[in-house]
């Protein structure tokens, strides 16, 4: 008999869209240390105690870059499973949302410096491994539910997992 498996951290990742030259852009930022050190991620991170997936998206874009967004305007897009075998400690459940309504200029903080992609041109290679499975989908407004298991090396994806809704 297998041991019941706790739940996984919650977190949220939030994807700013904007419309610049007649091209659509996305606001990704590069972090600047911790889980991803050099990759550039989507806005994002844990859910404080008692904190929703909206609040916690809506708390993190501010927080990482001074933009501000409403719950209201945030479109849920999905979920995605993290799995880590090799260090337990990273697997996680990501809550997906974009949003094309914010205000404010997006500034470095802390944790990232924020920057402007083309949809088009997203640098998948600079990312988490997982993110050529299905950010570009996203991006053009489609939804995500997937799992993801990485391998010992904790950057490759070594199996993934598509769930139907």
């Amino acid at each position: 008999m297998t041991e019941p498996r706790m739940p996984l951290p919650q977190v949220c990742v939030c994807y700013l869209l904007r419309e610049s030259e007649g091209r659509t852009q996305v606001l990704l930022g590069r972090k600047k240390h911790g889980l991803g050190r050099g990759y550039f991620v989507g806005l994002g991170g844990k859910l404080e105690p008692g904190e929703t997936a909206v609040e916690a998206a809506v708390r993190e874009v501010h927080e990482e870059s001074g933009v501000t967004v409403r719950a209201a305007d945030l479109e849920a897009r999905g979920r995605l499973t993290y799995l880590f075998p090799h260090r337990e400690a990273w697997s996680q459940e990501s809550s997906v949302f974009v949003t094309r309504t914010f205000t404010g200029v997006p500034a470095a903080s802390d944790e990232l410096d924020p920057e402007w992609f083309d949809v088009d041109r997203v640098p998948l290679a600079e990312m988490w491994d997982d993110a050529k499975h299905w950010l570009p989908g996203v991006l053009a407004g489609g939804r995500v539910r997937r799992t993801f298991t990485f391998g010992a090396d904790l950057a490759s994806v070594v199996d993934h997992r598509v769930h139907v809704a």
